[in-house]
């Protein structure tokens, strides 16, 4: 079984972290995506659990939501893949 981290906020991984592994992560049908559920489906992807193929087969995802997705947790963490974040600050950096 591989485990892997993901970061919460802008704390590194590790320090403040939760392990992801395959029963671990949000159940296929998942509708209502919380940023913790976006991390952990991130984190997932990159330590190897699943490739993006799988998570978006699995989750019923574009590659492009899933590469926003990644995109947004790897510039702020949980912060950045928050929905609210971006729909109140039209500023917001979205690519």
């Amino acid at each position: 079984m591989k485990i892997v981290t993901f970061k919460q906020g802008n704390i590194a991984a590790g320090s403040m972290a939760s392990a992801v592994n395959l029963q671990a992560l949000p159940p296929p049908t998942t509708k209502r995506w919380l940023a913790r559920r976006k991390a952990a489906v991130v984190a997932a992807v990159n330590g190897g659990v699943l490739t993006v193929s799988d998570a978006c087969r699995r989750y019923g995802l574009s590659p492009e939501e899933f590469a926003e997705w990644e995109r947004h947790y790897e510039a702020e963490g949980l912060k950045g893949l928050r929905a609210g974040v971006r729909l109140r600050n039209p500023d917001y950096p979205m690519n």
